[in-house]
């Protein structure tokens, strides 16, 4: 038993150092602003909203990120920890990590998308997801293979702008971005089916009735 703890500890140290925790607070950034932003009563277009919501763009592509962060469930693999390790404790960690991520990124797109129908804009919530997709599948690609952040915009614009025009401009970066976006709106129609429905379902038992399937 002690064994098997000390196992567990060491495993957890070596392959997450808190990576799971700060993806996560990342990720819930734009999730956060999204609320701020787009479901307020009353929403004043300040400068302060203005800088809120480039600070939401900027960070949202940290949401769906997590997708990515499925390699280091093949490490800890790879690494040869015992199987009751890598069941109990790796997997269930990883898909709550990415569920709890992605959903992030479902609710905030829904918010959005609820903002520009208030706007009487319901005609271009479909194209704005489609955008957003694939301006976070650049923003994964930049992420996971350049190691860029969601600081670097900040902190050193000019080489995320030319390097990112770079890979635009490559075919296979682009292949990649492409083929990630793809994914983005297969997994974000299923996801936001479910979360609408939940959501459906929570208003209908705060009213007394039931949903009818």
């Amino acid at each position: 038993m002690r064994e098997k703890l000390f196992e567990l500890v060491s495993a957890l140290n070596n392959i997450y150092s808190g990576w799971i925790l700060w993806n996560l607070f990342l990720a819930f950034i734009p999730l956060v602003l999204s609320f701020w932003l787009f479901r307020r009563k009353k929403v004043v277009r300040s400068p302060i909203w203005w800088i809120g919501l480039i600070v939401y763009f900027a960070f949202l592509p940290n949401a769906p990120y997590l997708l990515t962060d499925i390699i280091h469930l093949i490490r800890g693999i790879r690494l040869g920890y015992s199987a009751t390790i890598i069941a109990l404790v790796f997997v269930p960690l990883h898909m709550l990590a990415i569920l709890s991520g992605f959903e992030a990124y479902v609710i905030s797109l829904i918010n959005q998308g609820h903002y520009l129908k208030r706007l009487d804009l319901r005609q271009y919530v479909l194209w704005s997801e489609l955008t957003m997709h694939f301006l976070c599948a650049i923003g994964i690609f930049i992420g996971r293979f350049r190691r860029y952040n969601s600081w670097d915009l900040v902190a050193d614009p000019k080489d995320v702008f030319f390097q990112t025009f770079d890979d635009l401009t490559s075919r296979l970066p682009l292949l990649v971005m492409i083929v990630t976006s793809i994914i983005l709106v297969v997994l974000y129609w299923i996801m936001k089916q479910i979360t609408l429905g939940l959501i459906l379902r929570i208003r209908y038992a705060r009213m007394g009735k039931d949903v009818e399937v």
